[in-house]
């Protein structure tokens, strides 16, 4: 594991390559998703989980920051490249139905789908993107994407240091334990998504056939009248 030791020996409060990653890999991911930022903010607060320097404080703020400017980054690059945008991100079926998913969830919860896709599979990207090219209020935007990457920098940093601390003496089991509850969290959120788009499809289906019926029987209630009345004279 000796990969694993100089790794976290990098990755100390004192390190500026901590501060580096901090900022530049949570500002990048947004448009390059291969990158893990969350990955790498879990590591800093696995291989910090024994200090209580208060620089420690600044390592999260940066990883905010970095969410935040690669938010801000990819809802620019929607609204001012948008054709180019669309061919490199929404041109496949997967990645149009990326974007009608965004489109349709942010025309329904707004500014608390930009928060919590944080913490959705790809959700970050499509939706950022799918702000700039559709013209989401700019200043909802802001204030969404501030608050998402402040939730977002706490929850990985103290998770990946939950993790440091429980396996003091072998770091890299803690990243793994750190990573695997953010794993799960992830598939729990994409898990109760995907089962509330189903159940909107569901009642989208049945929606043509109640309104059918109600208006068969609408129709067939004045003609009831019609006939009772004639039978009555």
């Amino acid at each position: 594991m000796s990969l694993f030791a100089s790794l976290f020996a990098s990755l100390q409060v004192d390190s500026a390559i901590s501060y580096l990653v901090a900022l530049i890999i949570p500002a990048l991911d947004a448009i390059f998703p291969v990158l893990p930022s969350e990955t790498a903010v879990i590591a800093l607060g696995v291989a910090t989980a024994g200090s209580v320097d208060p620089r420690i404080a600044l390592l999260v703020a940066l990883a905010a920051a970095g969410a935040f400017l690669g938010d801000n980054l990819s809802y620019l690059l929607g609204r001012y490249f948008g054709p180019a945008v669309e061919r490199r991100f929404f041109s496949k079926p997967k990645g149009m139905k990326a974007r009608a998913w965004a489109e349709r969830s942010l025309g329904r919860f707004g500014m608390q789908l930009i928060i919590a896709c944080r913490f959705i599979p790809g959700g970050r990207t499509a939706v950022t993107l799918t702000c700039g090219l559709t013209g989401y209020p700019r200043r909802r935007f802001i204030v969404a994407t501030a608050a998402a990457a402040v939730i977002w920098a706490l929850y990985a940093f103290f998770i990946g240091r939950i993790g440091g601390q429980a396996f003091e003496d072998k770091p890299w089991i803690g990243l793994l334990v750190a990573f695997g509850i953010t794993i799960t969290i992830s598939a729990a959120v994409e898990g109760i998504r995907r089962l509330r788009d189903r159940s909107r499809e569901r009642a989208r289906d049945r929606a043509p056939g109640e309104a059918e019926r109600s208006a068969e029987g609408q129709g067939a209630a004045p003609a009831d009248g019609v006939t009772a009345s004639r039978r009555t004279s």
